[in-house]
């Protein structure tokens, strides 16, 4: 049996694909465990690390290092390609609000440790690591490990004792935002009868209307879209009776009824643009849309054909041409609303109504073949890592800084992954994953940086959570991660008039914390926390990458 107990001491190759293999199963079999119904999910993996360099279990540095600093990238890329599609667009019109907000819960909580750090005694790097630990984001953690690691190339102990500090946070983190939702819930929550109302499942709201307003008699949709400050879809036209497809040169008349697709936020630009508004809800589930004229279907069309990536959605000239009309455009879970500038991407899923021919017509022009996006781009996956790294290698000089910095292997991909989702179908580069494919790599990626990350830390760390230390750490991050979230939230309702569920969605998200949504309660019976968590995350998970990298720089 000595060839078995040497396959897990002898520190060879295969020896380090197989502890890191089994910190990994351990942590993501635990991890499926849930205490009061919530779950650590892949986190655990990291305490099964801590475990297992507990007990003396040790692999080659240099794999380790390598291993754990290729997941890091891994799932920061691909994490940058993830939110890349909707990181822009999350700052126009209410999505600019909700993203100061989210900002000033990062400067508040930042504020915060850095307080800590000057009263408390406790060390730059372990208060870092207690506030990635609090906000719950362990790539936060490696972007400060890395920046530590290059101003002090022999700091392997600071960050080994920041990962702890993460660590005994972790927990308490989750617990603490959990408790916050709950504290804000009774205060904020709205009334039953408020609560009782339906809202849609994402920013857009649909409504119904009859055309009033003299302004507009006998103009085309054209005419009225060029003097409206916002963005519409009329979906629909009632014209004697009858309900129609319109197209840009159809003219609106006086007490014809339309549909309109708009934002939520501008239902009253559009109820004065065209006049009344009838008292129906299209926005509650269940609606049978092919009931409302049997002439007509509603289908949900994929984006398949390379020749479309980046192509503006205005110069395909659906619409016209076929006689259909898009009401939505779904990228990455999200909803956006169609226009003539919208560029589509691959995987793109656009909703169409129109008569059966005409959207079968429109379906052959789109591709619609799902296993088409089966194929994995991996050839942007890696140019993109070799662009993040590149960029994260540039040294920067910052006034006042002796030497210069850099964007490390935590900063640049982000960055790369974010413009690449963002702008590379403009330039026909195919980024698409399927959700399930990008999640798969940054599961993969995320889950090996913990193995790893746990493992380097586990040496000494129950001795260090068992002190007097250890026990000031848990107080801090209790503290970091419920003083912050109160002060924000109740700010958000008080003085910004922020709806409760947009309040709770908008904090969750900045915290990077979807367990706490679950708590928001019945009051949210609509996707309204999920939608504001989206608003807010893009920006909020590059920002406290790029936050941990400045506190080290700036206070190191």
């Amino acid at each position: 049996m000595n060839w078995f107990t040497e396959l897990f001491t002898q520190q060879t190759f295969t020896q380090a694909v197989m502890v890191l293999s089994l910190i990994c199963a351990t942590g993501l079999a635990l991890g499926k465990v849930k205490v009061f119904g919530v779950s650590l999910g892949v986190t655990f993996v990291f305490f099964a690390g801590i475990v297992a360099g507990h007990f003396g279990i040790k692999v080659d540095p240099q794999m380790l290092a390598i291993a754990q600093n290729f997941g890091l990238i891994l799932y920061i890329y691909t994490l940058g390609l993830q939110v890349g599609p909707g990181f822009f667009s999350s700052f126009k019109k209410g999505g600019i609000r909700l993203n100061l907000l989210a900002l000033a819960l990062l400067v508040a909580g930042s504020a915060m440790a850095l307080g800590i750090y000057w009263t408390c005694g406790t060390s730059l790097s372990d208060t870092v690591g207690l506030l990635a630990g609090a906000v719950t984001n362990t790539p936060m953690l490696g972007a400060a490990q890395q920046t530590l690691l290059q101003m002090y190339p022999d700091g392997m102990e600071q960050a080994n004792s920041m990962a702890m500090a993460c660590a005994v946070a972790y927990p308490f983190g989750l617990v603490g935002m959990i408790l916050s939702v709950i504290i804000l819930k009774a205060a904020l929550a709205p009334k039953e009868t408020e609560a009782g109302e339906t809202h849609a499942a994402d920013n857009t709201f649909i409504s119904e209307y009859r055309i009033s307003n003299p302004g507009i008699f006998g103009k085309t949709i054209q005419e009225v879209r060029q003097t409206a400050d916002c963005q519409f879809v009329i979906s629909r036209v009632w014209k004697d009776g009858k309900v129609m497809i319109p197209t840009s040169e159809t003219v609106l008349e006086k007490d014809e009824h339309i549909m309109v697709i708009s934002s939520r936020n501008d239902v009253e630009k559009i109820r004065v643009m065209f006049g009344q508004q009838e008292n129906v809800d299209w926005n509650k589930k269940g609606i049978d849309w092919n009931a409302i004229d049997s002439q007509l279907v509603s289908r949900k069309i994929l984006v398949t054909k390379p020749q479309h990536n980046g192509v503006k959605l205005g110069d395909l000239k659906l619409r016209n041409s076929y006689g259909i009309n898009i009401t939505r455009v779904n990228r990455a879970g999200i909803d956006l609303l169609p226009s003539r500038n919208l560029r589509l991407q691959l995987g793109d899923k656009l909703t169409i109504v129109g008569e059966g021919r005409s959207v079968d017509n429109v379906s052959a022009v789109l591709g619609n073949e799902a296993k088409q996006l089966n194929t994995p781009n991996l050839l942007s996956i890696f140019i993109g890592i070799i662009l993040g790294l590149m960029l994260g290698s540039i040294p920067l000089a910052i006034p006042g800084m002796s030497m210069p910095v850099k964007l490390g292997i935590a900063g640049g991909p982000i960055i790369v992954g974010i413009l690449m989702g963002a702008f590379g179908p403009r330039f026909h580069i195919a980024t698409y994953t399927t959700q399930s494919a990008n999640l798969m790599l940054r599961q993969f990626g995320l889950t090996i940086f913990l193995a790893g990350l746990g493992l380097s830390a586990g040496d000494g760390f129950f001795d260090a959570v068992f002190s007097a230390e250890g026990l000031k750490w848990v107080l801090i991050s209790i503290g970091l991660s419920t003083i912050p979230v109160l002060l924000v939230g109740f700010a958000s309702a008080r003085f910004f008039k922020i709806r409760y569920s947009d309040n709770v969605g908008m904090l969750c998200g900045s915290m990077a914390n979807p367990f706490a949504l679950e708590f928001t309660g019945p009051v949210t019976e609509g996707e309204d926390p999920a939608v504001a968590y989206a608003t807010v995350y893009p920006a909020g998970i590059f920002l406290r990458v790029i936050s941990a990298q400045l506190i080290m720089i700036l206070f190191g």
